[in-house]
């Protein structure tokens, strides 16, 4: 009996079924025998099956439990299919690493989630190699967009702290099912082994860029009050009339050098 399984649009849902597409990914990732790769949403195991294939053993995390059963089947024979039944946002990523081996990250993320998404597994980069999505084109614009490009905010300074963006290929709606409302694109993070700028304190920078892009059209002067005033800014070398997506990483930091780090 064939398996049909309508996508669920609170999962944010959307498989991926162009065959040149999915070989143009697995390409891309390099999969090789022995990596330790974790699929994220394998959903109907487009990416699974070939993946697993090729690495022997494959962890994957997948939110919907009506899924798991007919994943495990899809994929009987092809290698080791560990299947994780959980949110990938609540997941501990750390608790799949083995033998100090680093993570290989691969995933067709929900565009419902995606961002924070990416947020707690940055959370990961130290343990992590590398890291593939297919993602909403507007998201990898975020990921990717430099200083002053209308696309740069709170994303573009975390991320590319953590780790080097490489925008791969764009993905038209017709590649997935449902047909998305949205152009989609495959990105490569790749974690930084040494960060592009000093930060002495991750968590206060992350919250420093947070409240600066808050209020993304308003200055420096008035984004950032409570938490600098003028000279503070200026003390670190920053002028206090530019706006946040005028600011870059080195920037940021030099603000974020102006305030306590946790004790």
């Amino acid at each position: 009996m064939s398996f049909r399984h309508r996508a669920r649009k609170r999962f944010g849902q959307n498989f991926l079924v162009d065959g040149n597409i999915i070989a143009r990914m697995i390409r891309a990732i390099a999969p090789e025998p022995g990596q330790q790769l974790v699929e994220i949403g394998p959903g109907l195991g487009a990416l699974t099956l070939p993946l697993l294939q090729a690495v022997g053993r494959l962890q994957a995390v997948e939110l919907d439990r009506d899924l798991v059963a007919e994943l495990a089947r899809r994929c009987q024979g092809a290698g080791e299919l560990v299947i994780h039944q959980g949110d990938a946002l609540r997941f501990d990523f750390a608790s799949l690493r083995e033998n100090e081996q680093p993570l290989r990250i691969v995933g067709n993320l929900p565009y419902n989630i995606s961002t924070p998404l990416i947020f707690h597994l940055l959370d990961y980069a130290d343990i992590i190699a590398d890291m593939h999505f297919t993602l909403q084109k507007e998201v990898v614009d975020r990921l990717a967009a430099r200083v002053g490009d209308d696309a740069y905010g709170r994303l573009s300074v975390m991320v590319q702290y953590h780790c080097r963006v490489e925008r791969l290929f764009n993905i038209a709606p017709g590649a997935f099912r449902p047909v998305p409302q949205v152009d989609s694109a495959f990105v490569r993070l790749i974690p930084h082994r040494s960060k592009p700028i000093e930060v002495n304190d991750v968590a206060v920078f992350s919250r420093l860029v947070a409240q600066a892009f808050s209020q993304r059209r308003k200055t420096l002067r008035n984004t950032l009050k409570g938490l600098l005033d003028e000279e503070q800014i200026r003390a670190a070398g920053v002028d206090p009339a530019l706006r946040p997506e005028q600011v870059d990483l080195a920037g940021f930091a030099a603000l974020a050098g102006q305030l306590p780090a946790r004790s």
